[in-house]
C-alpha cells in the first residue's frame, strides 16, 4: 500500500512541474504570428464616383388656376399630349357671366351719367353767357353773376367726376371679362400631362395660391438627372464628363448620360452635406419615366496595367510584440506623409504617401510607397520600394493577442514567423 502512494505522488508531482514548464514556456516564449499575404499586381484600374437621383423632364409646367370655381369639363387626362394653347379644362362660368353682365351694366349706366353732366354743364354754360351779358348792362345783380359762374365750375367738375365713374366701369367690366377667359384652362407648353390633380365636379379655390390642375412635361425624349453626389467626391466632377446609370426598372442595363452642370448650391441632410449634378439623358425610346430613381456612376480616371494592392494592405499595422523600433518608426512616419502629402496625382487626386508591410523570407519589412487611384478594392502605387509580385501583408492571425486592428481581406498564402 505504501508503494502505491508512494507511486501515486510521484506521478501528481512529475504532472505538476510538466504544466509548469509548459505554462512558463507559453508565457515567456515567442509567440508564433501567421500573415496573410497578397502579391502586388498589375491590373486595369478603374476610379468612379457614385451617387444616386431622381430623372425628370428638362421643363415640367404645372398648371394651375387663376380663379376659384367648380371643375366644369376636363379635356386632357394622364398622359395625354397637348399642344401650346389647346384647352386643357374648364371651370364653370355661370357666376362670371353674370359678372361680366353686372358690369357691362355699370358701365353703361356710367356712360347715361357722363352724358347728363355734360347736358348739366352746358346749360350752366350758356347761362352764365346770359347773366354776364345781363350784368353788362345793368339789368343783373353782381350776386346773380357770381351764383352763375359757380354753378359752372360746379357742372364742369360733375362732368370729371362723370367720366371717371365711366373708367373704374370699364375697368370693372375688363376684368370681369378677363375672370370669365381664365376660366378656360390652356396648356402654356407643347407637351405630356404626367399627373392630374382634380376631377370633374370638384371645387377648386384660388385664394391664396394657384391650385395644380395639371403636371405637364415638355418633352420626355429629352431628361435629365439630378444626383446627390457628397462633398468629398464633388471635386472630382467636371462638367462635360461621360456618366452612366441603372434604374430598378430594366435591371443590368445602363443608361448614357453626360454631366451639364454642377450646382453651387449644398444641401444639409442629417450633417451631410450634398451637391445637385445635372446629368443630361437621351430618352429617345421613352422607357426612362419621371421620378424613377438613378444609380449613377462617373468614371473620373482610369490606369491600364497599374501596379496595385488590395486596401486592407494599406490599413495593415505589425503586432506590437514583434514590430522593431524601426519599423515603429518607419510606419509612423509613414502615416504622417501620408496626412501632410498635397502634390497632385492623375485624376484629381492627391498623392498620398503611405508605408505598407512586405513579407522577406521569414520577417516582415516596411516599404514607403505613393498612392494612386483607387477603386474602393485595390489602390495603385505610382511610386516606392515595390515591384510587381511582393508579398504585402494584409492581415495576421493569431499568436498575439495584443496586436492592433489590421486590414482584413485579401487573397494569399499563410506564412510564419518563428
Amino acid at each position: 500500500m505504501r508503494t502505491r502512494i508512494l507511486w501515486l505522488v510521484a506521478l501528481v508531482v512529475i504532472v505538476a512541474g510538466a504544466a509548469g514548464v509548459w505554462r512558463y514556456r507559453a508565457q515567456n516564449g515567442t509567440p508564433v504570428i501567421q500573415y496573410k499575404t497578397s502579391p502586388a499586381e498589375r491590373k486595369h484600374i478603374v476610379a468612379r464616383v457614385t451617387a444616386s437621383g431622381t430623372l425628370s423632364a428638362l421643363v415640367t409646367v404645372q398648371v394651375g388656376t387663376q380663379v376659384s370655381g367648380r371643375i366644369q369639363k376636363l379635356f386632357a387626362d394622364f398622359n395625354s399630349t397637348v399642344t401650346k394653347g389647346e384647352l386643357v379644362a374648364k371651370i364653370d362660368p355661370q357666376m362670371f357671366d353674370a359678372a361680366v353682365q353686372q358690369a357691362q351694366a355699370n358701365y353703361m349706366s356710367a356712360k347715361a351719367s357722363v352724358a347728363t353732366a355734360e347736358a348739366t354743364a352746358l346749360n350752366a354754360d350758356r347761362q352764365y353767357s346770359r347773366t354776364k351779358a345781363l350784368r353788362d348792362e345793368n339789368l343783373a345783380a353782381q350776386a346773380d353773376l357770381d351764383t352763375a359762374e359757380a354753378s359752372v365750375a360746379t357742372s364742369h367738375a360733375q362732368v370729371d367726376a362723370a367720366k371717371a365713374s365711366l373708367a373704374q366701369s370699364l375697368a370693372s367690366l375688363h376684368q370681369a371679362q378677363i375672370n370669365l377667359s381664365y376660366t378656360n384652362i390652356v396648356s402654356p407648353i407643347d407637351g405630356v400631362v404626367i399627373s392630374r390633380s382634380v376631377d370633374v365636379g370638384q371645387t377648386v379655390a384660388a385664394s391664396l395660391s394657384a391650385p395644380t390642375i395639371f403636371t405637364i412635361a415638355q418633352d420626355l425624349t429629352k431628361m435629365q438627372v439630378d444626383t446627390n453626389v457628397a462633398e468629398g467626391d464633388v471635386g472630382r466632377l467636371q462638367v462635360g464628363m461621360k456618366t452612366y446609370f441603372t434604374v430598378d426598372s430594366f435591371p443590368g442595363q445602363r443608361f448614357l448620360g453626360k454631366v451639364r452642370q454642377i450646382r453651387n448650391a449644398a444641401t444639409t441632410t442629417q450633417n451631410v452635406v450634398t451637391y445637385d449634378a445635372v446629368i443630361d439623358v437621351d430618352n429617345g425610346d421613352l422607357k426612362l419615366r419621371p421620378g424613377m430613381t438613378a444609380n449613377v456612376t462617373v468614371v473620373y480616371a482610369e490606369r491600364d496595367k497599374a501596379l496595385t494592392v488590395p486596401n486592407a494592405a494599406l490599413r495593415f499595422r505589425p503586432p506590437s510584440s514583434i514590430a522593431p523600433p524601426s519599423a515603429s518608426s518607419a510606419a509612423r512616419d509613414g502615416t504622417r506623409r501620408g496626412r501632410s502629402s498635397s502634390s497632385s496625382g492623375a485624376g484629381g487626386d492627391a498623392v498620398d504617401s503611405r508605408t505598407i508591410w512586405v513579407l522577406r523570407g521569414s520577417d516582415i519589412r516596411p516599404a514607403s510607397v505613393k498612392l494612386g487611384l483607387s477603386d474602393g478594392t485595390v489602390t495603385e502605387i505610382v511610386d516606392g520600394e515595390l515591384t510587381e509580385g511582393d508579398p504585402v501583408v494584409v492581415d495576421t492571425l493569431g499568436g498575439d493577442s495584443n496586436a492592433p486592428a489590421s486590414g482584413g481581406g485579401g487573397g494569399g498564402a499563410l506564412r510564419r514567423l518563428f
